[in-house]
């Protein structure tokens, strides 16, 4: 005669169980293909425009240490966190400060075990819950910036920097227009976005003559050239990178 009873407790426990396993997938889920920009590692303070990231993708972190370019494969587990301490770096050299700091993050962010997510800012935690790094979400929208180029396709397989003197900016409206310098002539094209591929239509532009600094037609030519190849991009704190749709590099720029 307690059958209803019995039957009633089965369903709480069931209904508490799913509840838990649905916290924590979603919990699980929600660091999946995010970016993060660090604020600050416990008792070193930041490194002046050392710019750290860290971005989540299905099973691998990938970002940048503050000199270097950097990734690891990781593992999920509810609110547990596993970044595999073998990790792949590119091998710059940076002054001294950036480069301690750049190694005390990759030991915070490989001893983690737990994360947590508040306000809009991410918490590495250690085996006893003390934070790690601390970082805030990346503003990864294209529409509405303004950029200034540091580095074009040189058409030959490099990637080269800007002629001394020389000042080339993209500006990537809210109306879908995308505007800037060329470093002699201004010009003007329709772009579309989705997801990380943009579509940049015919760039129409003035037809002035510069004759300084040295060499800046070329470059001009060389940039609306390689401009007109991009098909993706990629926002990464201050810096964004567009690139072909076979991944070459076409532009570096900076967030004016």
């Amino acid at each position: 005669m307690h059958i209803p009873k019995i039957l009633a407790a089965l369903t709480a426990v069931v209904g508490l169980t799913l509840t838990s396993y649905t916290l924590a997938a979603t919990s699980a889920d929600s660091i999946k293909n995010t970016r993060w920009s660090l604020l600050n590692l416990p008792d070193q303070p930041p490194v002046a425009d050392a710019l750290i990231t860290l971005n989540f993708g299905n099973d691998k972190v990938t970002g940048f240490d503050g000199c270097n370019r950097y990734n690891a494969s990781y593992t999920l587990n509810a609110d547990n966190i596993n970044i595999n301490k073998n990790v792949a770096s590119t091998m710059m050299a940076c002054p001294e400060p950036i480069m301690r700091q750049a190694s005390g993050y990759i030991s915070a962010v490989t001893l983690a075990t737990a994360y947590k997510i508040e306000t809009e800012q991410l918490i590495l935690l250690d085996t006893a819950g003390k934070p790690l790094a601390t970082f805030k979400k990346q503003n990864v929208q294209l529409s509405g910036t303004s950029w200034q180029v540091t580095n074009i396709n040189n058409g030959k397989q490099a990637v080269t920097s800007l002629i001394a003197d020389s000042r080339l900016t993209s500006v990537f409206g809210a109306d879908g227009k995308l505007s800037g310098s060329a470093g002699c002539n201004n010009y003007t094209a329709n772009y579309k976005i989705e997801a990380e591929h943009v579509k940049i239509g015919t760039i129409v532009a003035t037809r002035k003559m510069c004759a300084k600094p040295t060499g800046v037609m070329e470059q001009e030519a060389l940039f609306l050239k390689a401009l007109a190849t991009v098909a993706t991009y990629d926002v990464e704190g201050k810096r964004l990178e567009l690139r072909t749709a076979d991944g070459a590099l076409a532009v570096i720029l900076t967030s004016q």
